[in-house]
């Protein structure tokens, strides 16, 4: 410890808001560079690569094969495959003294792709699976919570290659168990759900998620054992509705009341009836701006029942690659017939009059509309009249409104039937440490990848992703294994497998200390000594419990009646035992640990 690169901080940083940011600061694991970009300190690599160590145990165990890209990358694969505009603000560009366009790559399937192009032409160079681990760079409008999610970081990404999609499927549930071992070897705790692809593209994708109330993804489960990120969450149509007793629609004035709330009470008092009027008896349209990867924006209102909110983050899924945001007044200005406060379907979307249909189908002229599953074919609404201060009563979608199509767009609620009829969900949260994609043809068509079959036909290859966040599962196991004294790692992962304590001024402490450490050095453990002789033991400890080492073997004042202590980091348990059996006693537990550990 007196030579070891380390500062400890005993108050936590003031940008630091989750304790895995916090505790791997203060325990001098990593250091601030930037926002969203991190140094890596000696601790804080061991523990790094230790992770990325079971990562590649499995992967090779697979026959997976490991390759190494560059970070800084051609700008033509990225035109090629269209990432270059989609990725959008989130990609970081730069050009060369000659003028020629770069970027640091967020993620690498354009290069496996082009590099298996240049090697392989046959379906028997196949199946291959590649993998690298390498850095990762996006521009994140708002990186937070220390590693969770940066501007530059470290991922496992591995891609598989096959003539057919057989094949395909066997190398996704390859990975997808491999995965599983990696989780399982780690001691972090994951729930496999389904998700959506993205910009990613693919027909099957899944996540893996540890739950924690930190975590910035929402998923859920129900107790059939179905789980699925609440992106992914799919909504059955609303069957149809009689809708022949439904009298005429009619508009009433309905003053100040912009707000469902306030549309609700105004109902009641107006138009009383048997059942009062509720919030989902209104239709809510929310106005939406797209901001496409190229720079356009559109804007588009989504309706929903007026007891539901809209989830931006669902949207934003379902209509990848375009970010979504709510409209603002600036975005309303080219829209007269958006009146705030009392828009209703009359005037847009199909519905519009001032809506164009080109000859190759391209629609201008009107505001692109669409309708939550909920909303059933049939179904009586009031809504906006498209006047201030009034709304219409007995709106049926189907007899006076039509919409452009559905969309996922509703915030998911605790209780919300299973979409497999298992019952009602469960929402919790938790940070993705994983994705699993089956990309299919998408890069492999783009990049133009095929090889010969056994017929000596070309076919597309189709193609599997397989990514892991290395940075961030470090910061997971961190946000699982710590106290309110400091990081607690498990041993397979710890920055050493035990940490020797000399708290005392006596030259018989340090140089025992120092004895015990040199001889479990030799028995092939990792040993952190804090031969510190200026330091107090409050200090010591502190530091100790800090770094978080598994164990720790103090020798200090039980020594003048030969005894050293042996504490456990993690239980708080700590015994006594002879000096000259000290040795024996750690061995046998950092065996049995490592063994349990699977190491």
């Amino acid at each position: 410890m007196s030579n070891l690169f380390v500062r400890t901080l005993r108050e936590n940083p003031a940008d630091a808001e989750v304790p895995s940011h916090q505790l791997l600061v203060r325990a001098g694991y990593i250091r601030r560079a930037a926002p969203g970009i991190y140094s890596w300190l000696p601790l804080g690599l061991r523990v790094l690569r230790k992770v990325e160590k079971i990562v590649r145990d499995e992967m090779n165990a697979t026959g997976a094969q490991e390759v190494h890209f560059p970070a800084l990358l051609p700008r033509e694969p990225y035109e090629a495959s269209n990432r270059w505009t989609e990725y959008g603000p989130n990609l970081f560009r730069l050009k060369d003294r000659r003028d020629n366009d770069y970027l640091l790559a967020p993620t690498h399937e354009e290069m496996f792709t082009l590099l298996v192009k240049d090697l392989y032409s046959s379906y028997k160079d196949l199946p291959l699976n590649i993998y690298q681990i390498q850095t990762k760079y996006r521009d994140e409008a708002r990186p937070r919570a220390g590693l969770i999610r940066g501007r530059e970081f470290i991922m496992k990404d591995a891609y598989s290659f096959d003539v057919h999609d057989e094949g395909l499927e066997v190398q996704y549930q390859t990975m997808r168990d491999a995965y599983e071992k990696i989780f399982n070897r780690l001691g972090l705790d994951y729930v496999i759900c389904s998700a959506m692809s993205g910009a990613m593209g693919g027909s099957r994708s899944e996540e893996f998620l540890h739950p924690t109330e930190i975590g910035e993804d929402t998923f859920v489960r129900a107790a059939s054992g179905y789980a699925a990120n609440a992106e992914a969450v799919t909504t059955p149509q609303a069957d149809d509705v009689d809708f022949s007793d439904v009298p005429a629609a009619q508009v009433y004035e309905t003053p100040e009341s912009t707000t469902i709330e306030a549309l609700v009470d105004v109902a009641n008092t107006l138009l009383p009836r048997d059942t009062p009027w509720e919030a989902k008896d209104t239709l809510k349209n929310v106005v939406l701006v797209l901001s496409h990867p190229g720079g356009e924006k559109e804007v588009i209102v989504v309706a929903l029942p007026g007891d539901r909110d809209v989830d931006l983050k669902r949207v934003e899924a379902a209509l990848a690659p375009a970010e979504v945001d709510v409209a603002g007044p600036e975005d309303l200005k080219n829209h007269p017939e958006l009146v705030p406060g009392y828009i209703g379907p009359e005037v847009i979307g199909p519905n519009s009059p001032n809506r164009v249909v080109d000859e190759d189908g391209n629609i201008s002229g009107s505001v692109r509309f669409l309708v939550d599953p909920r909303i059933a074919r049939g179904s009586a609404w009031v809504t906006g009249a498209n006047e201030n201060e009034k709304h219409v009563f007995n709106l049926v979608y189907g007899r006076d409104f039509e919409a452009d199509g559905t969309i996922e767009a509703v915030e998911i609620r605790e209780g919300d039937p299973a979409p497999d009829g298992s019952g009602p969900l469960e929402l919790a949260r938790g940070i993705e440490v994983g994705h699993i994609f089956q990309l299919g043809r998408k890069y492999a068509e783009a990049l133009d990848l095929k090889v010969l079959d056994e017929n000596g036909k070309s076919q597309v290859v189709t193609m599997g992703s397989y990514g892991l966040g290395v940075t961030r599962v470090l910061a997971a196991l961190a946000e699982k294994n710590h106290d309110d004294l400091g990081l607690a790692w498990p041993i397979n992962i710890a920055p050493a497998h035990i940490h020797v304590l000399a708290t005392g001024k006596g030259a018989e402490i340090f140089e025992t200390a120092e004895s015990l450490s040199g001889e479990l050095t030799k028995a092939g453990f990792e040993v952190i000594y804090d031969d510190r002789a200026k330091v107090s033991a409050g200090v010591k400890f502190k530091d100790y419990e800090l770094l978080g080492v598994p164990y720790g073997l103090v020798v200090g004042r039980g020594l003048a009646e030969g005894k050293v202590e042996i504490r456990n980091r993690v239980t708080g348990e700590s015994t006594e035992v002879p000096v000259e059996e000290a040795v024996e006693r750690v061995a046998e537990l950092l065996k049995t640990d490592l063994e349990a550990h699977g190491e």
